[in-house]
């Protein structure tokens, strides 16, 4: 590692070699490569052997360079920079009269070339101008929370406030975690990627954030006081958000940019809104669909009716019903349900409810006695006693 952050001795590494692909290997040949390598070497099949442990790591290395679009071609100037210096009389140290490239990039802000080699390379190998790592834009967290809303807003819509606390960057130390007048050096987990490669388990690995500089690159001596050395904060602010038309109970509802903010100047998190609905009264819901119970009299049931039943914030509707209309049937009266995703509206699921009276006058318990004797000769049950049954 040198004082600028770059891994000089990656440039000495042949890593098409070390994949067995040729240098003008497509993306697509030398990621199969990876794969086949990866899954022949990987610890959790080789338990206990380091060779096959060191293979592992090195065509990790390998592939994080040149199975990237954009170090690739960085890498490979790299190595035909050091192959002419060593046609000249080999790499510094080596006796000869090659370079070394230590002093090329230490040397990069000088003479006419001001930018110099290091700017070029800087990225590839995590560095910088003047030894800073390159820290490249980060979206912010996306942040979820719980709202819970009416029955009729979750129909028609709504707006609502939400109190938010979420991460930020820590407001003493502006985010870097270093106590202020300190210098940052290159963390040693990661040396300065800002990821570490870790087993998935079979032949895989991902690279996960360091643990040590939190993917900052870099890491203090001296922590800050505020945040111990995370560089993050809390922040708390209420937000607008709209809870569109038709929203389901326990639906999320994305609400861009509005969760944590970004890191060196990266776009804002989301935010998701869980939506919690309340219970109606008088309505449910089934799908798109809404739902009601409407009573109806033993004579409405019998003989047919003309009833009035409600909309859930619009005017009555009259619903037909026909004699010897059957308790629980469910009539469809359609477009009073709630909003669809395509703007059209659902239907409205009336289920009619025979009522018994618990308490009948003379008048009505005598008129009750004259039906039933007129029934007597239909009985109901008749066919529970039938053979067979």
């Amino acid at each position: 590692m040198s004082d600028n952050g770059f891994r000089a001795d990656w440039a000495q590494k042949d890593f098409y070699a070390v994949l067995g692909v040729k240098k003008d290997a497509s993306g697509e040949e030398i990621k199969k490569a990876y794969r086949k390598l990866a899954r022949a070497n990987h610890p959790d099949s080789n338990p206990g052997d380091t060779a096959k442990h060191e293979k592992f790591k090195a065509v990790a290395e390998a592939y994080d360079v040149v199975g990237d679009a954009d170090k690739r071609p960085k890498y490979d100037e790299m190595r035909s920079l050091y192959g002419s210096g060593a046609a000249r009389g080999g790499f510094a140290g080596g006796g000869g009269g090659g370079f070394n490239v230590e002093d090329l990039l230490r040397d990069r802000a000088g003479g006419a070339g001001g930018a110099g080699f290091g700017d070029m390379f800087g990225d590839l190998f995590g560095g910088g101008r003047r030894g800073q790592q390159v820290r490249r834009p980060a979206k912010g967290a996306d942040v979820e929370t719980t709202a819970t809303i009416s029955f009729t807003d979750a129909i028609d819509g709504v707006t609502i406030s939400l109190r938010l606390t979420s991460d930020a960057p820590c407001p003493d130390c502006s985010g870097t975690g270093g106590k202020a007048g300190t210098r940052p050096r290159v963390c040693p987990e990661c040396d300065g990627a800002g990821y570490v490669t870790a087993s998935v388990g079979g032949a895989f690995s991902m690279n996960e954030t360091c643990p040590a500089c939190g993917g900052r690159q870099l890491v203090y001596d001296e922590k800050c006081a505020t945040c111990h050395g995370n560089g993050r904060g809390m922040s708390a602010r209420t937000i607008q958000a709209r809870i569109p038309a038709g929203v389901k109970d326990g639906q999320r509802i994305r609400v861009r940019g509005k969760g944590a903010a970004g890191e060196n100047g990266g776009p804002a998190g989301d935010l998701f809104v869980v939506v919690k609905v309340g219970a109606h009264r008088l309505f449910g819901r089934k799908l798109d669909n809404l739902t009601l119970t409407v009573p109806v009299s033993f004579d409405e049931a019998a003989l047919g009716a003309d009833i009035k039943v409600p909309t859930l914030g619009g005017t009555p509707v009259t619903l037909k019903i026909p004699a010897g209309t059957p308790n629980g049937r469910t009539f469809r009266v359609r477009g009073k349900g709630a909003v669809k995703a395509d703007g059209s509206h659902g239907d409205l699921l009336a289920t009619v409810e025979v009522q018994v009276p618990a308490v009948l006058d003379e008048p009505a318990r005598a008129a009750i006695e004259a039906y039933r004797q007129a029934m007597a000769g239909k009985p109901l049950r008749a066919n529970l006693f039938e053979a067979g049954a």
